[in-house]
């Protein structure tokens, strides 16, 4: 009887050990979960991007229709990039100037605007800033034909400098939205240090706000740029002739009935995609501290 007991006991005891506790069967749980969690994000991942490799693809082949294009450029032919560069050469360069214009003057208006917002005691703060919600609600058709008749009688149709002001029509309140959010959590005490020691609200603005406000401004101009280069309404509205082209009408223009050269087509694209790419790469790190910082308090 005791030999029994002892028996089942011991092969209790074994089978307690072989069997897997808790924290393994839930940490093998959690790994098949993750495993199918990463596999469905890669899949969405490769999905997203094929167009993009596809544009690629396409530029690396010789001149025909995409739908003659092998799906690996085992044999590259740059011809494409040599033709976009000859004829969309100017007009990268003319979305370029614009673009960064476009940042420069958006920011040199909402970050004072915004500063004015978060710090000062302005009677109706509240209606403005939802005043500039509501001018993002509005299409951009409405404000592209409103702009052509003024442009026309002050002679801005086809310019650079009517461009820019048209671009950051959409830049603007947008920088000032995240530039406020993002200096209504920067401490107050440090803006009332540099008062005491003689620095008026011009001095603390430039010497203070803006240098610590350096995520928010650069995420504001980066989405600026975006905003600008990307534009497509504006260009084709408020420019008629050749001289002042963005590249997104130049693209435009290739399109047709009849295009038989779609390596250009896509070299052209390649090529436009590739500042704001190198643009997101480098200002990945401040972009993420921009949105996130005046979200918490």
């Amino acid at each position: 009887m005791t030999t029994n007991t002892q028996t089942d006991t011991v092969a209790a005891a074994t089978s307690r050990r072989n069997r897997p506790g808790p924290l393994k069967a839930v940490h093998g749980q959690w790994g098949t979960r993750q495993w199918g969690t990463t596999a469905l994000a890669i899949l969405f991942l490769a999905v997203m991007l094929f167009p993009v490799y596809w544009m690629i693809n396409a530029s690396l082949q010789p001149n025909g229709t995409t739908l003659q294009t092998s799906w690996l450029p085992l044999s590259p032919d740059f011809t494409g990039y040599a033709t976009a560069i000859s004829q969309q050469g100017r007009n990268l360069g003319t979305s370029l100037v614009v673009a960064l214009g476009s940042v420069v003057f958006s920011l040199a208006v909402a970050a004072p605007a915004a500063y004015a917002l978060a710090y000062f005691k302005v009677r109706g703060a509240g209606v403005v800033l939802f005043a500039i919600l509501i001018s993002q609600m509005i299409p951009g058709i409405v404000v592209a034909n409103a702009l052509y008749t003024a442009y026309n009688d002050l002679g801005l149709l086809n310019s650079i400098p009517g461009l820019i002001l048209a671009d950051s029509s959409h830049g603007i309140p947008f920088a000032i939205l995240i530039i406020r959010a993002f200096m209504n959590n920067m401490p107050a005490s440090v803006i009332e240090a540099a008062k005491v020691d003689g620095a008026g609200h011009l001095r603390a603005f430039w010497s203070i706000v803006l240098p610590l406000s350096r995520n928010a401004l650069i995420t504001a101009g980066l989405f600026t740029f975006l905003f600008t280069w990307s534009d497509f309404l504006f260009a084709l509205t408020l420019t008629t002739t050749d001289d002042v082209r963005p590249v997104t009408l130049g693209i435009f223009q290739y399109m047709g009935a009849y295009v038989n050269d779609w390596s250009s087509v896509m070299a052209t694209a390649v090529l436009a995609s590739i500042p704001a790419i190198i643009l997101l790469l480098a200002a990945q790190k401040y972009v993420a501290a921009g949105t996130t910082g005046g979200a918490v308090k």
